[in-house]
């Protein structure tokens, strides 16, 4: 039977990851109707695998003998001005969920969740790589400075590959 705190920082969790989904379509929409194919491709793909995180906490609470709650995910914002400051954003955001699965390793170790914790390591291997990619994508635009985006645009089609 799953542990009631860690049930309800997972539950939490549940919610920050549908709201990361929801927040990189929205991303990928405004990329897609400034031109650039390529950032809307990768920020889609960005949208399903939080998706995809989303559903595996679900799943994971109810077979532990939990009950999943799916919430309702706020409205993000719609204009995110330019692309690096957007990336920025992501990269924040990452840092944030970090934060967030590092607070359920710690009510894990806390409740004596030792079998959550186990589980729990593959979202902690996860964030290591979330943050990676969006850290590799500002240092992209960085180094091309305000040049044209059309390079970047094409490019980042591949970072996902790697």
């Amino acid at each position: 039977m799953l542990n009631k705190k860690v049930e309800k920082i997972l539950n939490e969790q549940v919610e920050k990851e549908g709201y990361s989904s929801t927040l990189y379509l929205a991303m990928a929409s405004w990329a897609e109707t400034k031109g650039m194919a390529g950032v809307a491709g990768w920020l889609y793909a960005q949208s399903d695998e939080e998706r995809e995180h989303m559903l595996k906490i679900v799943r994971y609470i109810n077979e532990r003998g939990g009950k999943a709650v799916v919430p309702a995910f706020k409205k993000p914002e719609q204009d995110f001005g330019e692309v690096k400051k957007m990336f920025e954003e992501v990269l924040k955001h990452e840092q944030f969920i970090t934060a967030s699965i590092n607070s359920i390793v710690a009510v894990c170790i806390d409740e004596k969740d030792y079998t959550t914790h186990n589980w729990i390591q593959w979202f902690v291997t996860e964030q290591i790589e979330e943050e990676a990619n969006a850290t590799q994508i500002l240092d992209k635009l960085k180094l091309m400075g305000n040049g044209n985006l059309y390079v970047f645009d094409r490019d980042i089609k591949s970072l996902r590959d790697e």
